[in-house]
This record gives C-alpha cells, sequence and structure tokens, in this order.
C-alpha cells in the first residue's frame, strides 16, 4: 500500500514563506511524475506545478516566479517552495504522484489527504 502524507501547512502573513512537503511510502514502488495541486472553498481544484522524475517542471501563471517545485528522488519526496503568498493562496494543498505499486503493471494517480495553507494578516 502506497501513501502521501503532505506537512507544512499552516497559517502566514500576506508576502510570507510557507514550504510544504510530500512523501511517498510503502514497499516496492516506482514514482514517475509528482505534483501539487489546491482547492479553495466553493472553487474547483487547480494544477499548481508539477514535476517529472528527470526534473522539468510546470507551473500555473498564478504562481510563476513565487512558488518553485523540486524532489528528491532518493527520499521519495517532493516539496513546494511557496514565497511571496497572497490571501488567493488560501487552499487546502493537495500532492499527487504517477506511481507503479511494486509487482503491478500499471501506473495510478495517488493523492495526499492535504494541507492548509491560509493567507492572511
Amino acid at each position: 500500500q502506497v501513501q502521501l502524507v503532505e506537512s507544512g501547512g499552516g497559517l502566514v502573513q500576506p508576502g510570507g514563506s510557507l514550504r510544504l512537503s510530500c512523501a511517498a511510502s510503502g514497499s516496492a514502488f516506482s514514482i514517475n511524475s509528482m505534483g501539487w495541486y489546491r482547492q479553495a472553498p466553493g472553487k474547483q481544484r487547480e494544477l499548481v506545478a508539477t514535476i517529472t522524475k528527470g526534473g522539468s517542471t510546470n507551473y500555473a501563471n498564478s504562481v510563476k516566479d513565487r512558488f518553485t517545485i523540486s524532489r528528491d528522488n532518493m527520499k521519495n519526496t517532493v516539496y513546494l517552495q511557496m514565497n511571496s503568498l497572497k490571501p488567493e493562496d488560501t487552499a487546502v494543498y493537495l500532492c499527487t504522484a504517477r506511481i507503479l505499486p511494486g509487482g503491478g503493471s500499471f501506473w495510478y494517480d495517488y493523492w495526499g489527504q492535504g494541507t492548509q495553507v491560509t493567507v492572511s494578516s
């Protein structure tokens, strides 16, 4: 059983920074792409950033030049460094990863439970 566990959310003032982490755990699995989505109350889930196994990145226009996604393949962990945070960044941030479970033949998209980020003065 593969699990994704996020950490690092919290309350921050506008202009502040937070770093989210998401670690995959389980036995004998392979990870392809990883990423972050977010969902604000009353809004649809939206892409924040993705990163391939080789390190190629993609960002939503709303977070470009403020957020940085990175990953540590040895630790099966993806990070999201968020700078210059704005109130409109307030949302539940969810980690996702495309994973091939041990002994399996198909890749699946796994999701974490989410971590709350609140930007408010």
